[in-house]
């Protein structure tokens, strides 16, 4: 996908023009049609070309939001490696699930599910507080239980350990109060809000994989998206 998104940006594919077919792609890159086949869909969809049915796909050209990078956090901490960002591994075992956990993992409130949680530092403060909680067993055979930091993020971790897939994330954004052992941890005023991140994360079937929640102070962050307007 990035060898034709910089064919378009360089002008070898101008826009208006007819993107190569699959078979010639498949050809070219060596690589198999459902590779293809999702690459031009993601392309698609974030605006570099557009299908016509009948005709095949032509380049519409590098879309105005290529250049913006939306601020994520629960997807950033998904796929960053843990060594990115310097923090501690505050806990880490098998807790009971609050409730709204426990909602976005389609569990029974109170059931066990693993948790991990780091403090994060930024410029040598305490920053936000992530944590992560799955399936015991998908817990099972990983290094989610060591307090060293992973050198990949927990997405390519849990591929290559447990072989799960994740398809898409869903995330909600509260605020509220935090509790006297948040305030604390992060270094906090009791009066000031916390910005809670909450990311469900499932498979392509829709089976819940992970939820984790990113606690952010109000004071210390803001949160910024863009998005095309169709």
């Amino acid at each position: 996908m990035q060898a034709l998104q910089r064919r378009i940006e360089a002008g070898t594919y101008p826009p208006g023009s007819l993107l190569p077919s699959e078979h010639q792609l498949i050809q070219e890159f060596g690589v198999s049609r459902p590779t293809v086949v999702a690459a031009l869909r993601v392309m698609r969809e974030q605006g570099w070309i557009e299908s016509q049915q009948g005709k095949g796909r032509f380049v519409r050209g590098r879309p105005a939001m290529a250049a913006v990078e939306p601020n994520r956090p629960g997807q950033a901490y998904l796929t960053n490696p843990e060594t990115s960002a310097p923090g501690e591994l505050v806990e880490a075992g098998a807790v009971a699930l609050p409730n709204r956990v426990a909602a976005l993992l389609d569990a029974q409130p109170k059931s066990k599910a693993f948790l991990r949680r780091r403090l994060i530092a930024r410029d040598g403060e305490p920053s936000e507080l992530v944590s992560l909680w799955l399936p015991l067993e998908l817990s099972e055979g990983t290094d989610l239980t060591s307090g060293e930091p992973l050198r990949e993020g927990i997405r390519e971790h849990l591929k290559s350990r447990k072989g799960v897939r994740f398809d898409h994330i869903v995330e909600q954004i509260t605020a509220r109060m935090p509790t006297v052992q948040e305030a604390k941890q992060l270094g906090m005023p009791k009066n000031v809000p916390l910005l809670a991140v909450f990311g469900a994360v499932r498979d392509a079937s829709g089976r819940p994989l992970v939820a984790v929640e990113v606690l952010l102070p109000a004071d210390r962050h803001e949160l910024e998206d863009a998005y095309p307007i169709t």
